[in-house]
């Protein structure tokens, strides 16, 4: 059975940095597209990026702040975020599949979910 779990989250003010890290086992990730996904209160999961074995991926929303990497050697993927915005706050998931996707549907595997908190 494939787990994931999530760390790193946490209360951050505007224009901070947290890098979320999701570690994975009973098997190995490198077999594995890797995403992260948020929620936010009220609303639905949304995608956030994602890396295959050579390419990654990421929404507008994003694009420029946040960088996903994954270390094969260690089971690990990761999510930088950068210049992080109140609109950022969520509790961000880590997913695991075999499609490289933005669709929350295409991944078999997720997580418990890490609370990130930006507060306006």
């Amino acid at each position: 059975q494939v787990q994931l779990v999530e760390s790193g989250g946490g209360l951050v003010q505007a224009g901070g940095s947290l890098r979320l890290s999701c570690a994975v086992s009973g098997r190995t990730m490198s077999t594995y597209v890797m995403g992260w996904f948020r929620q936010a209160p009220g609303k639905e999961r949304e995608f956030v990026a994602t890396i295959s074995w050579s390419s990654s991926y990421y929404a507008d929303s994003v694009k420029g702040r946040f960088t996903i990497s994954r270390d094969n050697a260690k089971n690990t993927a990761y999510l930088q975020m950068n210049s992080l915005k109140p609109e950022d706050t969520a509790v961000y998931y880590c997913a695991a599949g075999t499609e490289w996707s933005f669709r929350a549907s295409a991944y078999a595997y997720w997580g418990q979910g890490t609370q990130v908190t930006v507060p306006s």
